[in-house]
């Protein structure tokens, strides 16, 4: 093969690798549409009147980014810690703590982030709020993955049945405890989709020029 021919095969290798380059930027367009729409969804779920539990027949995935509003009373006895959270970067733990229902059920609330070095040790008595409260918070599902604190696996082991939700108060909720803090309400952005698509583009006119400028070298040298 002929060195002009080597260049054509590469320079037509290089704008096969700028065309992937630009399918990948539109693949990230596309992605950040999808989560602006899906942004929305949540903002308008968020701005509703919160439900008042307990509901029969819920529906956590309905009640997803939802805010819910609750009375009752708090079970500390089966307050459960969930270890490895962090809060502006400082290790700690959130306490999920039963609030127990008018129907006999229970809610986990999560009431905020201690402080803790290990993450997974803290004085949880120290954070204790009153009896009977009443709270309003946005649902969250509850945390699948960690068994010590998941309603399913729970079940068994409470002597009542708990909702599959964790109400999460945040940082607008009544005074609290000196050293617990409420979580902030998770932001609603666009993610790194844009930038990403960016940076693809900007590959694939590096290819196509960087292509284009070995291509002119080798016709003046010919």
């Amino acid at each position: 093969m002929s060195l002009r021919g080597r260049d054509l095969v590469g320079a037509v290798f290089a704008l096969a690798v700028a065309a992937l380059f630009v399918r990948l930027g539109f693949w990230q367009l596309a992605r950040l549409k999808e989560r602006r729409a899906q942004n929305a969804i949540i903002a308008t779920r968020r701005a509703l009147p919160p439900v008042e539990l307990p509901m029969h027949r819920l529906e956590a995935d309905a009640l997803r980014d939802r805010r819910a509003h609750a009375q009752g009373l708090y079970d500390y006895a089966h307050e459960r810690l969930w270890t490895g959270r962090t809060y502006e970067g400082a290790p700690g733990v959130a306490l999920l703590t039963p609030l127990r229902l008018s129907d006999g059920s229970a809610v986990f609330v999560d009431r905020g982030f201690a402080s803790s070095p290990d993450a997974a040790h803290v004085d949880a008595a120290r954070y204790r709020e009153g009896d009977t409260v009443a709270v309003t918070g946005l649902v969250l599902p509850a945390p699948r993955d960690r068994g010590d604190v998941n309603p399913a696996a729970l079940r068994d082991s409470l002597p009542f049945p708990v909702l599959p939700i964790v109400v999460q108060l945040d940082d607008t909720a009544a005074p609290h405890p000196a050293g617990l803090r409420r979580w902030r309400p998770p932001t609603l952005d666009n993610g790194p989709h844009l930038s990403y698509a960016i940076q693809w583009f900007c590959f694939a006119m590096i290819a196509v020029v960087g292509t284009m400028a070995v291509l002119w070298r080798q016709a003046r040298r010919a």
